[in-house]
């Protein structure tokens, strides 16, 4: 939302307001999917109250069947707290959007040998304080193969390589809505933002030619 939507740097200012807006649109194009929506950074962390706040907030007002939430261990206590509370919840670890400071910008996690046992024990933190899947963000292939054959619950990749149990591609990037920059994890499977560019410009030179609207545009 907040980079591809909103055109920010970052997901960081996101507010919750707008996440509860931008999942009811969602909602209401669903028919069969399960809808897990982002608890925004801010949300959650300066409390399990306003995690469990936030959540309740984002199930009741969004529509949303799911909500989730980035970190490890750091998060494991709001996890379980908002899963006692009767609502699913997703866990995000690895490189984690709403760390990025800390990491001095979007960079690959878990290369070394510490950092690597630390996404371990997060992994299997969110997992028992009930998270019922966890995205892997960002890591080496051969970590995240480890930590989903360690895991009970399912794994969702985003640039961890291909022995998840399943994956996700930010929609814009999947269908080439930007061609500034491409992640190395990111497959195009259309160039949009091209053909986007040309139909407007094509829609322009008619306009000034006064080829359209033509007739068949045209109300009697």
């Amino acid at each position: 939302l907040g980079m591809v939507i909103q055109g920010l740097e970052n997901t960081l200012p996101v507010t919750l307001d707008e996440i509860i807006y931008h999942t009811k649109a969602v909602c209401r194009g669903v028919t069969r999917a399960f809808v897990v929506a982002d608890m925004p950074f801010g949300s959650y962390q300066n409390s399990v109250e306003e995690g469990k706040r936030s959540a309740f907030r984002l199930i009741k007002e969004s529509g949303a069947q799911a909500v989730k939430l980035e970190g490890g261990r750091n998060v494991a206590s709001t996890i379980a707290a908002i899963t006692e509370m009767d609502v699913p919840v997703m866990g995000h670890i690895g490189l984690t959007p709403q760390s990025i400071h800390r990491f001095g910008g979007f960079r690959v996690q878990g290369r070394s040998n510490g950092a690597r046992q630390r996404l371990l024990d997060d992994a299997r933190a969110v997992e028992e304080a009930g998270a019922f899947s966890v995205v892997l963000e960002g890591m080496p292939g051969d970590l995240a193969r480890e930590i989903t054959e360690s895991l009970s619950i399912p794994t969702i990749g985003i640039g961890a390589g291909l022995h998840c149990d399943g994956q996700v591609l930010v929609f814009h990037d999947l269908v080439g809505m930007f061609d500034g920059f491409t992640p190395k994890f990111v497959k195009r499977y259309a160039n949009l933002s091209d053909v986007i560019a040309k139909a407007v410009r094509h829609y322009v030179e008619e306009v000034k030619e006064g080829a359209f609207p033509g007739e068949e545009h045209s109300y009697s």
